[in-house]
């Protein structure tokens, strides 16, 4: 089985499992140093199988930081745009809620902690995602703090990854 193979039948089985319940996780996420340091965070938009941020996203707007959430663009291509509050959010090409065009973009470099998505993680921090390339082509130039909540039952030891898979630096997990 190739590499690319064996994602795909992990991404069938993530797909199986139902939304990822992670809230303790979420609240870990938000007690971490970095996160209580930092002055923007950027977080995604939980859709499908991954959790809820809609709370996350509320929590940390209400702690004063500039929240960012990624923007899909051509060529599977992002940007992170600055919101203010959830009613800037406008359903993408692929449903996905994500900042409308007037919310400001923000640099790589004025994002201090990403928190990023995933299907499954393993344990060196590399993650399973939709299989679109979107993050990974994004973190390839970001150099801040990178975490990803994992419930134990989407939990790997090691995941398939090739050399363009950019892996997280935390993975926070109950398992």
């Amino acid at each position: 089985m190739t590499p690319q193979e064996h994602k795909e039948r992990l991404r069938r089985q993530a797909a199986s499992l139902p939304r990822a319940d992670v809230p303790h996780l979420l609240e870990q996420f938000l007690a971490l140093p970095q996160v209580e340091a930092a002055h923007t965070v950027m977080v995604f938009y939980g859709v499908g199988r991954e959790p809820d941020t809609t709370h996350l996203i509320d929590q940390l707007l209400a702690m004063g930081k500039r929240v960012a959430l990624p923007v899909c663009l051509p060529q599977r291509n992002m940007e992170a745009r600055s919101i203010t509050n959830q009613d800037q959010l406008i359903p993408n090409h692929y449903g996905i809620p994500e900042p409308d065009g007037v919310c400001p973009i923000v640099p790589p470099q004025e994002i201090d902690v990403v928190l990023v998505p995933n299907m499954m993680c393993d344990r060196a921090g590399y993650r399973l995602g939709q299989g679109g390339g979107y993050y990974d082509r994004w973190l390839k130039n970001y150099f801040g703090f990178t975490v990803s909540v994992c419930p134990a039952n989407r939990f790997q030891e090691q995941l398939p990854h090739a050399e363009y898979d950019v892996p997280v630096q935390l993975v926070l997990t109950d398992g």
